[in-house]
């Protein structure tokens, strides 16, 4: 599997049973979409996790040995407060799929700022 340039590469330690690279570390840092899909399913990975959400309109899987994850949102924060959905979507991912990843909305906490007589 590998990880798009956006998707927090802290994220692989919770795929347990899946070997991931980031684009960074094939040296494919120069790459975008398309070719990166390519370059990816040209070297055998079998996914790929991004945090582009337009990368699903824009590219066609349909034939191709890659299957595409698409995370919600790339922000680690959000993402490591609930890893499963990515875990269980990436175990899902089928060649040619695409495989949409929610998140729970996180609202921001707020601070009490009130004062105590």
């Amino acid at each position: 599997m590998i990880f798009d340039h956006n998707v927090p590469k802290r994220l692989r330690r919770f795929l347990t049973g899946h070997e991931v690279h980031t684009a960074r570390e094939m040296s494919w840092a120069a790459l975008e979409n398309g070719e990166l899909l390519r370059a990816a399913e040209n070297t055998g990975f079998d996914a790929m996790v991004t945090g582009d959400k337009n990368l699903e309109y824009q590219q066609n899987l349909e034939g191709r040995s890659l299957a595409l994850v698409v995370l919600g949102t790339n922000n680690w924060n959000v993402i490591k407060e609930d890893c499963a959905p990515v875990v269980a979507e990436v175990n899902l991912a089928k060649p040619g799929s695409f495989q949409r990843v929610a998140f729970k909305s996180h609202p921001k906490r707020r601070r009490d700022l009130s004062l105590e007589p």
